[in-house]
């Protein structure tokens, strides 16, 4: 009897022996999700500028490198202190366009004032605030900071971030705000906030500003729609939000009036939200056609 009572005491310890213990988890402090903006990628951002630049100043550039090829060889060939002279043009150049690149971001600065004459305020008091505590708590969680945000009349479902004096101001049409459900708005602000964490602003702006068609396209750069998808996504955590809102654009028939259907809208798109509001059929090649983007985001 008192054999099988020690017997029956054992069986519980046995049992909790023979469990997995518990091994409480540790967050890794070096982890960075994949899909976070790098400083390489905005590195990247800053040489299409500075390749931009050089292809603006063709004649300058051809003729500086004409320069400082010709007293080389004339140091060479006649005296060494011509190699000073080289180098002072070369150091000059080098200044002009280090000169030139700086007034492209000031350029970029004018954007949101350019973007604005475009479009009638909105009035509604309840509207701006919806978008502004949207664009405050956002704000915060993406690290941009000074984002003024303005509500513009327009029927079309649309929105864009642009630099601005002193900042930048978030742009989100009438209809947007009034329409869009809130995790959806907070998608779109999101996406376009995200833009400036990639560093991918200055490219579209100036693109708007001076380019249009194809060429704006290619300096915009293809794809960095779909690329602030993707850190916008990782950061709120939901993905769906973004593609709801996408989804949203995309079945929607802008109405007559708009600005999106203006021709002015060609060289302005790329700073906006959904890039392809005049497209009536979708293209499954294009990542920046939003029936890719919406797909894609909910595959995650």
């Amino acid at each position: 009897m008192a054999s099988s009572q020690r017997t029956r005491s054992r069986r519980p310890n046995a049992r909790r022996d023979r469990e997995p213990r518990y091994v409480a988890p540790v967050l890794d402090p070096s982890w960075v999700s994949p899909y976070a903006p790098t400083t390489a990628e905005r590195h990247r951002h800053a040489v299409v500028m500075r390749s931009y630049a050089l292809r603006r100043r063709l004649v300058a550039t051809v003729a500086a490198g004409a320069a400082v090829a010709a007293l080389v060889v004339l140091a060479v060939a006649l005296s060494p202190w011509l190699w000073l002279a080289a180098v002072l043009v070369g150091a000059l150049y080098a200044i002009d366009l280090r000169r030139v690149v700086a007034g492209y971001a000031t350029r970029a600065q004018g954007a949101a004032e350019a973007l604005l004459a475009r479009f009638a305020r909105d009035e509604d008091p309840i509207a701006r605030e919806r978008l502004v505590t949207l664009v405050d708590r956002l704000s915060a969680t993406f690290g941009v900071e000074a984002v003024r945000a303005e509500v513009v009349s327009d029927g079309g479902y649309n929105a864009a971030l642009v630099p601005g004096p002193g900042g930048y101001v978030m742009v989100a049409t009438s209809a947007l705000v009034q329409d869009f459900a809130l995790i959806e708005m907070e998608g779109v602000v999101a996406h376009c906030l995200a833009r400036e964490r990639i560093g991918v602003l200055e490219r579209e702006c100036v693109a708007a500003l001076d380019l249009t068609g194809e060429a704006a396209r290619a300096l915009a750069g293809p794809g960095e729609t779909f690329r602030a998808d993707e850190v916008a996504a990782a950061t709120i955590r939901y993905p769906l939000g973004i593609a709801d809102a996408l989804r949203r654009c995309r079945a929607q028939s802008v109405p007559a009036g708009s600005f999106f259907l203006d021709e002015a809208f060609d060289g302005w798109r790329w700073v906006f939200f959904n890039p392809w509001s005049d497209r009536r059929e979708g293209v499954p090649s294009d990542l920046d056609d939003p029936e890719v983007r919406a797909r894609a985001l909910e595959e995650w």
